[in-house]
């Protein structure tokens, strides 16, 4: 009688001891506290895309001409105004766009005849060459917007010309931000070129590194 008592407080003890080490029933996630917090990880994960695919969306690179250039935030693609030369992008609500093109310069023109022929076209030119083969500059397009422009000549004698065109009266609003868009143009070797194990020099600043615009 004794060795079954003993036996039973025993296992009363375990029992107990069991009982202790259990998480009481109230404290475990709800059914509902789990899909909130899988859906609170869900949207957190689709936000953390969504931001990666617009930074994407931002950074345009043309391996075959060999240049890339990042745009302002919240900019849109003009798909009818771009091709495989070059692309457009616009500012939807205040009449500003950035051009960037290559152009392959059949004439072998220099930097100095191309800027001639800006100045011919447009008022108040104004800038300076970097070396021979870039060129920065400002001028008016004679229907009240101002152009900033940098133009680079690649080795092969080919120009990609960036011009970032924003309405005069908003210059506050835009220059800084014109500044920075063209000074995060990069010019490298082209795709065949690169393909073929040739590695030109690359224009003067052309690639030097530049901060996000926004």
């Amino acid at each position: 009688m004794k060795t079954a008592a003993s036996a039973a407080a025993c296992l009363s003890i375990l029992l107990l001891a069991a009982c202790g080490r259990t998480e009481p029933v109230g404290d475990a996630p709800s059914q509902e506290q789990l899909a909130a917090a899988a859906n609170a990880a869900a949207a957190k994960a689709l936000e953390s895309q969504q931001a990666v695919s617009e930074a994407e969306s931002r950074n345009y690179v043309n391996v075959e001409r060999g240049f890339s250039i990042t745009f302002p935030e919240g900019w849109t693609i003009d798909k009818g105004a771009s091709t495989p030369d070059g692309v457009v992008y616009e500012d939807p609500g205040a009449g500003a766009d950035v051009r960037v093109f290559w152009d392959r310069n059949d004439k072998d023109q220099t930097l100095q005849q191309i800027v001639e022929a800006i100045s011919n076209g447009a008022e108040g030119v104004d800038g300076d060459f970097v070396g021979e083969n870039e060129y920065r500059g400002t001028a008016n397009d004679g229907e009240g917007n101002n152009v900033a422009v940098r133009l680079v000549r690649q080795p092969d004698g080919s120009v990609v010309s960036a011009t970032f065109v924003y309405p005069e009266m908003l210059s506050e609003q835009y220059q800084g931000m014109a500044e920075t868009v063209l000074s995060s143009l990069r010019v490298f070797a082209p795709k065949g070129e690169a393909e073929a194990g040739t590695t030109p020099a690359q224009s003067a600043n052309a690639a030097a590194p530049a901060p996000a615009a926004k």
